[in-house]
């Protein structure tokens, strides 16, 4: 295979773990190299419990992705959710010495690295830091304050923070399984690059990602990320519901989610029945289609509702943050027949369901494009971004065993070449985390 400027994205989720590879073509489009995908065990609530068991997990989903693509996988881009991540908002400021000189890269860095000393809670740690509008000497509403004068720089700051430990525990994970951690990034935001337009974002929307463990929140309004929250309950209580309600197996129940569910109890006829065979030898279990969808109705209401409120505290009521685009559901949960109907019905508010298959190119697989795949596209293309500025210079040569490493090892020697590239807040972040891993062995 060619060497080209590609990149991996792991999306470590509760029901699966995937690995995407691929790269950017020459009309912007991401081109998918190899998929893997295995079952996630180890995992639960978008957390890791089990560490020997994620990391199996993990190993088989690269190795099935190197298999299908024909490279080898060296860095990836991780995405991290569960009920430990909460967002705040905070503003600061920093004074700049020379008000002569036009504001810079360094400036905005200097006031982004002043937010991530913030004091947290015992045991939490800054994961992203979003400006969202900024300030210059009191004038305000400034999107990008990079090339204008002035002395006082102030911004207002999206933060999410998340739990140490499980930070590190992923980290573990990724090293253990012989990988080298790229970036982790919440989970929400990525499926949000996957799925939304820029007109959506500008416009106000709500993107809802449904999940096996979790149910992400992110809310965009004037192209800015305005809330973010994760809530504890995903597609798997919807399951486990079915099998207590019904005393069948999970296996089954997960079956009749998928091919008989509906969030809409009202279209099923009373006489609709799905026989279900019965353990070893005892005769087969008979479930109305009509209670099934009871079942999964309450349960659907239940998550809706709560991602309602967090809507709702936003402050999607009041006329200025009004969110136009309405919402996009997306994740493995979204397929649910009848979701986007019930969810326009409980918030009032538009509602489509979110492809990924906006960013890539033409002949991609049908299956990535699907809303399962949502968030470990947006990982790609956050990692193919990250290594935007990597591309491997063709003409030198490059021996055949290295080329096909992936991420910083094949391009280093290069990138080294031009130190006028910054290095992100996220990357010094990254390699702090890299040091204390190692020191931990």
């Amino acid at each position: 295979m060619e060497q080209g400027n590609y990149s991996v994205g792991l999306d470590i989720g509760t029901t699966k773990i995937v690995a995407i590879i691929g790269r950017e073509n020459e009309y912007g489009k991401i081109e998918i190299l190899g998929t893997g995908k295995s079952k996630s065990l180890g995992v639960h609530r978008g957390v890791v419990n089990n560490i020997t068991q994620t990391i199996s997990s993990i190993q088989q989903a690269v190795e099935q992705a190197e298999v299908n693509s024909g490279l080898k996988i060296g860095s990836v881009v991780v995405g991290i959710a569960g009920q430990h991540i909460r967002s705040l908002h905070h503003s600061d400021y920093i004074t700049r010495p020379d008000s002569e000189e036009v504001i810079n890269n360094e400036d905005l860095d200097r006031l982004c690295n002043q937010v991530y000393k913030l004091v947290m809670l015992p045991g939490e740690e800054i994961i992203h830091v979003l400006p969202q509008e900024y300030k210059v000497d009191g004038q305000t509403e400034i999107k990008q304050p990079k090339g204008m004068y002035g002395g006082r720089l102030e911004a207002n700051f999206h933060v999410v923070v998340g739990q140490v430990s499980s930070i590190k525990n992923i980290g573990r994970c990724i090293k253990s399984a012989g990988l080298d951690l790229g970036n982790i990034t919440l989970e929400p935001l990525a499926s949000a690059d996957a799925v939304l337009s820029q007109e959506e974002k500008e416009a106000g929307v709500a993107l809802i990602d449904i999940g096996g463990g979790t149910t992400d929140l992110a809310i965009f309004k004037d192209g800015i990320i305005r809330h973010t929250a994760v809530i504890p309950f995903g597609g798997n209580v919807i399951t486990e519901d079915i099998k207590e309600g019904c005393s069948i197996i999970e296996k089954q129940a997960e079956l009749l989610k998928i091919k008989f569910g509906s969030a809409w109890p009202g279209e099923n006829k009373d006489n609709e029945i799905v026989s279900i065979p019965g353990l070893r030898g005892r005769e087969p279990k008979e479930i109305t289609l009509k209670n099934l969808s009871k079942i999964i109705h309450a349960r659907v209401v239940e998550i809706v509702e709560q991602v309602y409120v967090e809507i709702k505290n936003y402050g999607h009521e009041e006329q200025k943050k009004k969110l136009i685009a309405g919402i996009v559901l997306t994740g493995g949960g979204s397929q649910l027949k009848h979701l986007k109907q019930l969810v326009e019905y409980i918030t009032g508010m538009d509602t489509r369901i979110g492809y990924p298959n906006e960013h890539l190119a033409g002949d991609s697989d049908e299956e990535v494009a699907s809303p399962l795949y949502a968030t470990a596209v947006g990982l790609l293309m956050n990692a193919l971004e990250s290594t935007g500025n990597q591309v491997v210079n063709e003409e030198e040569q490059i021996p055949e065993e290295e080329k096909v490493l992936v991420g910083q090892e094949a391009t280093q020697s290069h990138t080294m070449s031009s130190d006028k590239e910054r290095k992100s807040i996220f990357d010094k972040w990254s390699e702090k985390l890299k040091d204390f891993l190692d020191n931990a062995e």
